[in-house]
């Protein structure tokens, strides 16, 4: 499984990230955001969907979805479903809100995604944040199995921050 290890300094750099993989990403795009509370899951979430909003002339409020479970967002013809999994106990909790046809339909954005267990698509792109010891600073880990996101993550081999 390919993968790349990344450090972010500060909260703009995991946001600067998200906004310049925002463009690469469509329906059927499954983002699997792990990590400890505080890692930066939703900053990166949230700076992903407001670039993707931001390019259709759209500025909305992307609130966490922690008591939704689920905020959704139309970027044009591209629906965002941002999903925070941390209160469930139980897989179908949230399919049955209907993920399952979000994951072929839409830009899915899982935070906790370990609570799908087996649910999650094989073709998701892993993001693991992890913090660093120095205040700000984020470690992330990029992983996938599916090679069509090679090209599509091609811009970040030559990035100064990664391992």
């Amino acid at each position: 499984m390919p993968s790349l290890r990344l450090r972010l300094s500060t909260p703009g750099d995991t946001e600067a990230l998200a906004r310049r993989l925002a463009p690469l990403l469509g329906a059927g795009d499954v983002l699997a955001l792990s990590g400890p509370i505080g890692a930066g899951k939703s900053v990166f979430a949230r700076a992903l969907v407001k670039h993707l909003l931001a390019a259709e002339g759209l500025d909305e409020d992307v609130p966490s979805p922690t008591f939704t479970l689920v905020q959704s967002y139309q970027a044009g013809a591209l629906e965002i479903w941002h999903c925070d999994l941390y209160r469930l106990t139980h897989a179908d909790e949230v399919l049955e809100l209907g993920l399952d046809a979000a994951f072929d339909e839409a830009l899915c954005l899982v935070e906790w995604p370990d609570r799908l267990g087996d649910d999650l698509p094989a073709s998701a792109l892993s993001l693991e944040l992890a913090p660093d010891a120095s205040g700000d600073a984020r470690s992330l880990t990029l992983a996938w199995s599916d090679p069509r996101w090679d090209a599509r993550l091609s811009f970040l081999s030559g990035s100064p921050d990664a391992d």
